[in-house]
């Protein structure tokens, strides 16, 4: 006997994200860390003792106490469906910790980027809101996140990041070029998206990238082994700011959502 089809968004996404992850629904917490890289769930994994979910599912997980790490893969496709998925459990809020590719002389591999807006050159987040809305972070988020970098010493830029859905551009002369006159800090795939598709599903959204590579400059091109030497010495540590942030904002029990710029209604 077939199934009734699912008709809502609501059905469709309570159905996908356990099926995505390997974790049900009830399992997830209301503070959601996203990244793009398994490492990052087993460290988070390590950290409190906790299993990692959905070994064999496309996206894994890991949750302690009220916070869940997820794992949701590359690029803008996978961003987008993530914060769809996630409108199943409506989350108080959602922190991107991924790696960007510096775009000015000044960044240095190893910095932190806390992105006030972010350039929509993915595409992707166009299938949700037209070109001319800016992708922009929620602020309350953004402001725990550069407490928690100010309590590890450390100090960050901020500028906008130019979201992409092209992984191979740095032999690309043309666009290297338009990236200059764009005046953006730093490129990524994700976190235009993140912020786009978060705003449409109402989820308080946020990212801290960690600069992995200087695409601009002649030797600063990502290679597996500049990529190790990045995860040996710093990913220790933007995870452990990205879980103090939230920790933060669970302890305090502030709202994260501003409910004038959260709603993506015209009204």
């Amino acid at each position: 006997m077939l199934k009734r089809r699912m008709k809502e968004k609501s059905e469709i996404v309570k159905d996908w994200l356990p099926r995505y992850t390997g974790t049900p629904l009830d399992e997830f917490g209301d503070y959601i860390l996203l990244t793009n890289f398994r490492d990052y769930v087993r460290r988070f994994a390590e950290r409190f003792d906790v299993p990692v979910r959905g070994e064999d599912s496309p996206m894994q997980t890991a949750t302690s106490d009220n916070i869940t790490m997820i794992n949701f893969g590359m690029g803008s496709p996978q961003a987008a469906t993530i914060m769809d998925l996630l409108s199943a459990v409506t989350p108080k809020a959602a922190l991107f910790l991924g790696k960007c590719g510096g775009l000015k002389d000044k960044i240095s591999v190893g910095d932190l980027i806390l992105p006030i807006a972010a350039i929509r050159g993915e595409g992707t987040s166009s299938d949700y809101l037209p070109k001319e809305i800016p992708a922009l972070p929620s602020f309350r988020l953004q402001t725990a996140v550069s407490h928690s970098i100010k309590k590890y010493e450390q100090d960050y830029w901020t500028g906008t990041v130019y979201s992409t859905n092209r992984r191979v551009w740095e032999h690309d002369r043309e666009f290297r070029e338009y990236l200059r006159k764009a005046r953006a800090s730093a490129i990524d795939m994700e976190t235009a998206t993140i912020f786009t598709v978060g705003f449409v599903n109402n989820i308080p959204h946020g990212a801290l990238l960690l600069v992995s590579d200087l695409p601009m400059q002649p030797d600063g091109i990502k290679t597996a082994e500049s990529d190790a030497r990045v995860s040996a010495d710093f990913v220790q540590m933007h995870l452990d700011i990205g879980i103090d942030s939230v920790i933060e904002l669970a302890s305090s029990g502030e709202s994260v959502k501003h409910l004038r710029y959260e709603s993506s209604s015209p009204d």
